[in-house]
């Protein structure tokens, strides 16, 4: 974590003193790899995920693309990824029941 923490950028969002949510990411041949967006259950549906991912591209603005993968039953965050602009680009079946889901936006 620590080593991440070094290579990457990492973005949270706070109420008081609580982190409820976070994104990090790094860039890499003028992509922007995203990755670990999480928001807290009690805050959820309400914009920060949106304003986190939004904050990031911002950061992020001179690359040509953005990536990053979720589970292929992650309902909520495809639609969240779609709404964003984020188009799927491939699938990795790991196995039967695990399968990631490659999404990708260019600027």
């Amino acid at each position: 974590m620590e080593q991440e923490y070094e290579q990457q950028l990492f973005l949270k969002a706070m109420v008081g003193s609580r982190i409820i949510g976070s994104v990090r990411a790094y860039e890499e041949n003028n992509t922007c790899k995203v990755g670990k967006l999480i928001v807290h259950p009690d805050y959820e549906n309400k914009g920060i995920a949106t304003r986190l991912m939004s904050e990031l591209e911002a950061r992020f603005q001179h690359c040509k693309r953005y990536e990053l993968y979720t589970g292929f039953k992650s309902e909520r965050n495809l639609y969240l990824y779609d709404k964003l602009g984020y188009r799927k680009f491939k699938t990795i079946e790991v196995h039967d029941h695990l399968s990631f889901v490659y999404l990708e936006k260019y600027r």
